[in-house]
Formats: structure tokens, C-alpha cells, sequence
């Protein structure tokens, strides 16, 4: 099987829905994409909506990751198959019983959101496969040719980057629309369809207690903060604090490190191994659990933004948010793409476990 297309995403989304109906949902997303196209997503579970903790899993963000949706798509069919069958599931040397699959299904909901970007995966996918981003040109600032806005650049987390970081970090955003590097942030924090339809979701399941967004490729589950060092010893050195406006974002220094409390550090980092230990068991590949600065400083990213919202309103719960980074380039031949999957729904599949457990 090659790469799917958007058409093939979308119709692998309602053909589970359909062929499972007791154990799973399709969900509208409310915004279409600047060219017109509906996002759907699926909750799989056993109980009635909001009646269990839920997971939640989003992909294809970033055009050029191809194999994001397929990892997503072929989870989703691997859970229902086999609680449907009342077998277990086997990825390479990692396998997880029928038992521990029903209880994934009966003790959360696992939202999958396998194709955040349609329209900036069907330009790569047809026209220039290392496209990064959307193709919303009306944010082009004015600029001939500029085309689209890096979603995952886009969420509400110090959108206000010039401000917030050090003039020397180099943190991996940029506010011009014809930035070649792809990482135009947009005009504004939730400027697109694509990271509102995230935003709604996590709004639509308030139980939500984990996130995933599926990316690549560094071989590494990174988890939060993006923005600077963790630290556990001053809360008020935090993003919320002007005090430290321009100290964010260098590494190895003493200027500046973002408070996490060590529950959360400790239990992100479990929860990290746990998917990467059950990733090498698949076929022996290491994958490396680590916070995401330690790849580079970020802003505006899906998982600090899904940590951070209990924090900007306590009224909403905490979500320990993740990142993975899958395989060593964005299209890999179909051969090695298809063993990565296998490796990275091996790892989600105990990132449930340990998460429900």
C-alpha cells in the first residue's frame, strides 16, 4: 500500500465509524480549510462520551509528514479490529494482550485526529512534497507568493516570540509570510481553521488528559516545555511572567528556565519511556524520550499550548502533552514507512496503557 492521499484518509475515517459502530464515533471538526475541505476525527470507546478520561492523537499538521496519517489511521483500525476480534495485537517482538486492548477500550476515549492539514498535504503530495505548511495565501502579509502558515507555529503560547525570547535564541518561528524555512507563525494566534479544529477538540473532550501530536522526524517523544530548560524550584520563572521576557530560549544558561511541577515532569517522562521502550521491542529502534527543547527552543506548538491552557484557566483540566518525531526523513520508501508505523502504533498503544493505568 503507498501513501494515502486525502480522499483515502478520509474514507478510512468513516469506513471505521461505519464498521464499528458501538465502539466508535466520527466526529465533524467545524472549520473547513481555506480550499474547502471538511477535518473529521474519531473517538474509539467503549462508554458514552465524557464518561472516561480521553486521549487524544493528531496528525498531519506538517504537509511533508506523510506517514503521520497512515500511523493514526492503522492505530485506530488496530484497536477496534481486535477488540471487535477479542484478540490481541503483536508489533514485531512488542505484543499486547486482549485483555489490555479491551481495557484501553473500556477505560478511555482515544480521540484520533489523523489529518490536521488536507490542504497542505495534497500540494505536497501532487505539486512540492517538502511543503511544510497550509495554503491560506490571505496571510501573506502582502507578499507575492507567499502562500500559508506553519500550523504548529500557530497555537496560542508565546505567539509574541520577538518579545518573549532572548534576541540570541534560536527559536525555530518566524513572522514573515515568505520565510523559506516554512515556519511563518501567521498574523495571529489561532489564525487558521486547522489549529482552531485542535483547539475545538481538546474544548469538545474536557477530560482530555493526554495528547500526542505525530510529527517528523528525529526519532525522539519529546514532551513539554519547548520554550526553555524544565525547572521545578521557582514557579514564578513561567511563561506568564514578563519579568523574563527576553531571557527565554538559550540553552546552558542561567537567565531563564520554565516551571513544570516535578509530578508532571516525572510523570511525562514515564509516559515517554514507557512509548519508547515499547517502540524497541518492535525491531530494536531507539527512539529517545526527552523534552522538546533539548531538539530546539519552539513557540507556538500544538503540545506546549495543550499543557499550558490549565494554566492560563485553572477551570480547564491538565493535559500532559507529547510530540513524537518518527523515523529519520518526512517520506521514506514505503517499505521502511510501513515498519515505522508498526514502531509507533507499538509505542501509542502502551502510551494507553500507561495512561489508563
Amino acid at each position: 500500500m503507498p501513501y494515502l492521499n486525502i480522499i483515502e484518509v478520509e474514507s478510512a475515517v468513516a469506513s471505521l465509524a461505519t464498521a464499528f459502530p458501538h465502539t466508535c464515533e466520527r466526529i465533524d471538526l467545524p472549520e473547513r480549510s481555506f480550499e474547502g475541505r471538511a477535518a473529521h476525527a474519531l473517538r474509539i470507546g467503549t462508554a458514552e462520551p465524557g464518561v472516561n478520561d480521553a486521549v487524544v492523537l493528531i496528525g498531519g499538521a506538517h504537509a511533508r509528514e506523510w506517514g503521520s496519517c497512515e500511523i493514526l489511521v492503522n492505530l485506530a483500525a488496530d484497536l477496534l479490529h481486535a477488540h471487535s476480534g477479542g484478540t490481541g495485537l503483536t508489533y514485531g517482538g512488542t505484543s499486547f494482550t486482549s485483555t489490555q486492548v479491551r481495557g484501553i477500550l473500556d477505560g478511555l476515549d482515544v480521540v484520533v485526529f489523523p489529518l490536521v492539514n488536507p490542504d497542505g498535504r495534497h500540494y505536497s503530495q501532487t505539486v512540492d512534497p517538502m511543503w511544510r505548511r497550509n495554503r491560506n495565501p490571505a496571510q501573506s502579509g502582502g507578499h507575492p507568493g507567499a502562500v500559508g502558515v506553519d500550523i504548529n507555529r500557530n497555537y496560542d503560547h508565546l505567539f509574541d516570540f520577538e518579545t518573549a525570547f532572548h534576541p540570541n535564541a534560536p527559536v525555530r518561528v518566524s513572522a514573515d509570510p515568505a520565510d523559506l524555512d516554512q515556519v511563518y507563525q501567521g498574523p495571529s494566534a489561532f489564525s487558521e481553521p486547522e489549529t482552531r479544529n485542535v483547539r475545538w477538540l481538546l474544548d469538545e473532550f474536557p477530560r482530555t488528559r493526554w495528547f500526542v501530536d505525530v510529527h517528523s522526524y528525529t526519532q525522539d517523544m519529546l514532551y513539554v516545555w519547548g520554550d526553555d530548560n524544565n525547572q521545578s524550584v521557582d514557579p514564578t520563572r513561567n511563561f506568564r511572567n514578563p519579568a523574563f521576557d527576553g531571557k527565554r530560549g538559550l540553552k546552558q544558561d542561567l537567565l531563564y528556565a520554565e516551571f513544570v511541577p516535578k509530578t508532571d515532569t516525572d510523570d511525562s517522562a514515564v509516559l515517554a519511556e514507557q512509548f519508547c521502550k515499547a517502540l524497541r521491542g518492535v525491531r530494536g529502534k531507539n527512539y529517545t524520550p526527552q523534552p522538546a527543547f533539548d531538539l530546539y527552543p519552539t513557540c507556538g506548538t500544538s503540545d506546549d499550548y495543550a499543557y499550558a491552557r490549565h494554566i492560563v484557566d485553572p477551570q480547564k483540566g491538565k493535559i500532559l502533552a507529547f510530540t513524537v518525531e518518527w523515523g529519520k526523513s518526512f517520506h521514506p520508501p514505503w517499505a521502511e514507512m510501513e515498519k515505522i508505523v508498526l514502531d509507533v502504533d507499538a509505542g501509542l498503544v502502551q502510551f494507553c496503557l500507561t495512561a489508563g493505568t
